[in-house]
């Protein structure tokens, strides 16, 4: 047998969704993965993680076989057991909590380990089918998906590939994809090829700002207020489409008028950016027709995140660049693909009156927080696929008290021992994407492929969908859906939703979704009820929190700002080497990414008398981090940027950065702001056992 490639696709967290050609070698291993070229955003691009990705398959500390705990909770003693012993453990946990207190106190918590539905979402008809407490998914683009909404009413836009091929000004707004999505990169060279120009609107140097012809360095949780005085400028400087306002918008006059005390003189402070910074961004902006925005998920990842996105969406359409070849923008293809997912998730069975629980206030759920549980019973039952909030979530102090509890039933399915995996009472070994099948679409294109079994699973792994069908079937939960193979499942979902049968979608290796250049560019109308972007969102409609929203695009300073105990703005950006804490096993990645790093602007390096590589300290109410510090390029003297997610055990103190993250929702819908925090800073003293021992202290005292 010869060694051949074969047809896959990226199950990651990541907008790209690559097309992947894996290799089996002839001893049926995985051997190399690359990006294919079938697919025209992927076009042979793979990021270093997945082209690495044999290394993640054939690892030796991969769970192979299902495990339940044999000493206290977080020690790591475990031994093996049988899939049958397994399932009943699991199933018994659960069913026991429900007897107690009731289905509501069972809460299957699951996320983008992988993107699949078959394998990701399956969990939800388990959920609906037994009454459990419902999953309300927040942590990475609710805020951003609410912003863009409040405007265009849904979500799509101009492809990647049609801007690097016609447009003259590119600007990436809020996002790295040199760590995130590397695919853009491509196709954003090959508009400077042409003589494009690349502007990067992000708080730090990141990977993708080092290579820009302008990157606008603003302060975290400012860029409502970059919008703004923009638009300010354009409509002072008669940069804007006044027809196509007239024609396609709510409220153009208004907008103006609320604009003429929005400068850049009044954004400058708000901003950190100085008068002629923003005029400069302004100018190139309004002055370059086929311009194209890539808005990112990370600039909305603050309380006002929802309100930035806003702001920001209207620039393409003040400019009336949608309406060019290669002109307008991206945020997000997702509804382009109108998904009826009620078999998979059981939506059939889904009962409203079931109390839903945010994911990203995990902390607060398990200890106990009313707001979130309502007059409902306490979550004694977790079932948890895919994530791992002990180290993802935020508010880590509060996360890791809440899986302390000696009455919360814990069982995980996962790919490796992951800090969430060791709390768990049976852990429960989970197959990787080459060995299973699935479908997955992409946000940042706007197609959707399937991804075939390739190998036979290692050791004793199950995909995510047997352990749920083998739960359903032992806690007498009833669903067709329960009976269906992943193909099936598959062909449900696509005959559903109107596309064609699985067969052909998997032959052509990424089905396009969009119909046509012309509702890619809005040129028919924006995807609202009357045809028309709207300045003034209806955010009643849009979000609980609405009370406090601005009536037109603006800066709303509702962010965790600086203060004399807190001066710095804490940004956790993610590693290029990472995703997540996926990756964080390899030794590749790990050995580029070195440890947890602290970049910290030159000047307030001086000041603190704090040199490269110094020990610093992070703090503020919820709790201290120790890390080492690095100078940061062209960002504020009070943000700093940490990249993460270093797995707990690699940070001093046992526990990252998240640990200082709030728990608190964005505005007006939720999200998890993960980039909006105010901490104090300062150098510590001490070789990293002694540091290690005084974190370790303090977290103990405050902690009692």
């Amino acid at each position: 047998m010869k060694a051949a490639m074969h047809r896959s696709v990226c199950p990651h967290d990541c907008p790209s969704v690559c097309a992947l050609d894996v290799e089996k070698t002839a001893d049926g291993r995985m051997g190399k993965v690359r990006g294919s070229t079938r697919n025209a955003y992927t076009a042979g691009v793979v990021c270093a993680k997945v082209g690495r990705y044999a290394e993640r398959y054939h690892h030796a500390d991969r769970l192979t076989f299902p495990l339940r705990r044999t000493g206290p909770r977080g020690s790591g003693q475990f031994t093996r057991i049988g899939w049958d012993e397994a399932l009943d453990r699991v199933a018994e946990g659960l069913a026991s909590a429900e007897r107690r207190h009731g289905a509501e106190t069972v809460w299957p918590y699951w996320y983008a380990g992988t993107m699949g539905f078959v394998q990701r979402d399956g969990i939800n008809r388990l959920t609906h089918t037994k009454g459990y407490s419902r999953f309300k998914s927040t942590i990475c683009t609710t805020l951003a998906d609410t912003g863009w909404k409040a405007g265009y009413g849904r979500r799509w836009g101009v492809s990647a590939e049609e801007a690097g091929e016609h447009a003259e000004l590119i600007v990436v707004w809020g996002c790295n994809p040199v760590a995130t999505h590397v695919n853009l990169m491509s196709h954003i060279a090959r508009m400077r090829k042409r003589g494009g120009r690349l502007v990067v609107v992000d708080p730090y140097r990141s990977g993708t700002a080092a290579q820009a012809d302008m990157h606008v360095a603003l302060r975290p949780g400012t860029d409502g207020a970059l919008a703004c005085a923009v638009m300010h400028v354009l409509f002072r400087e008669n940069m804007v489409d006044r027809a196509h306002l007239q024609e396609r918008t709510d409220a153009p006059l208004e907008l103006e008028a609320h604009l003429g005390d929005r400068s850049p003189e009044w954004a400058a402070p708000i901003t950190g950016l100085s008068v002629e910074e923003i005029e400069a961004f302004a100018r190139l902006y309004g002055g370059t027709e086929r311009s194209w925005i890539r808005f990112g998920f990370g600039f909305t990842r603050t309380r006002n995140g929802s309100a930035a996105m806003h702001a920001a969406s209207c620039l393409p359409v003040v400019t009336g660049a949608w309406k060019h070849k290669g002109g307008g923008g991206l945020y997000n293809m997702g509804d382009l693909y109108h998904w009826d997912k009620t078999t998979i998730e059981g939506s059939d069975r889904l009962d409203p009156s079931v109390r839903i629980l945010d994911q990203s206030r995990i902390g607060p759920v398990l200890t106990g927080d009313r707001r979130d549980l309502g007059d409902g019973p306490e979550v004694t039952a977790l079932f948890v696929q895919n994530t791992n909030p002990m180290c993802v979530a935020p508010e880590l102090g509060l996360v890791h008290r809440g899986f302390a509890r000696d009455d919360l039933f814990v069982a995980v399915q996962e790919q490796f021992m992951t800090e969430t995996a060791a709390q768990a009472d049976v852990v429960l070994p989970a197959t990787m994407f080459v060995e299973h099948d699935d479908i997955y679409h992409a946000s940042g294109h706007s197609r959707f492929q399937i991804g075939r079994k390739l190998f036979e699973p290692m050791g004793e792994c199950r995909p995510n969908h047997f352990v749920v069908c083998e739960l359903a079937r032992r806690l007498g939960a009833e669903h067709r859906g329960f009976a269906m193979t992943e193909w099936e499942l598959i062909e449900d979902l696509l005959a559903r939703s109107g596309w064609p049968d699985a067969g052909t979608v998997h032959a052509s290796g990424g089905w396009e979704a969009m119909p046509g250049e012309d509702l890619a560019h809005h040129r028919d109308g924006y995807p609202t009820a009357d045809g028309r972007f709207r300045f003034k969102p209806d955010w009643a409609a849009l979000g609980p929190y609405h009370a406090g929203m601005p009536r037109l695009p603006d800066h709303l300073a509702i962010t965790d700002e600086t203060s004399p105990e807190h001066p710095y703005r804490l940004v956790a950006a993610p590693a290029r080497q990472f995703l997540n804490t996926s990756f964080t096993e390899n030794a590749a990645g790990r050995a580029r990414e070195k440890r947890p790093t602290a970049l910290i602007h030159a000047r307030t390096m001086h000041t603190l008398a704090i040199e490269p590589g110094d020990l610093v300290e992070l703090a503020n109410e919820r709790g201290r981090v120790v890390l080492h510090a690095a100078a940061g390029d062209k960002q504020h003297p009070d943000t700093i940027v940490v990249e993460s997610v270093w797995p707990n055990a690699d940070w001093i103190g046992g526990i990252g950065v998240n640990l200082l993250l709030s728990a608190e929702p964005g505005w007006p819908a939720g999200g998890a702001a993960i980039h909006d925090t105010a901490v104090s800073l300062r150098k510590v003293g001490g070789d990293r056992a002694e540091v290690a021992t005084q974190v370790s202290m303090r977290g103990e005292l405050q902690d009692a």
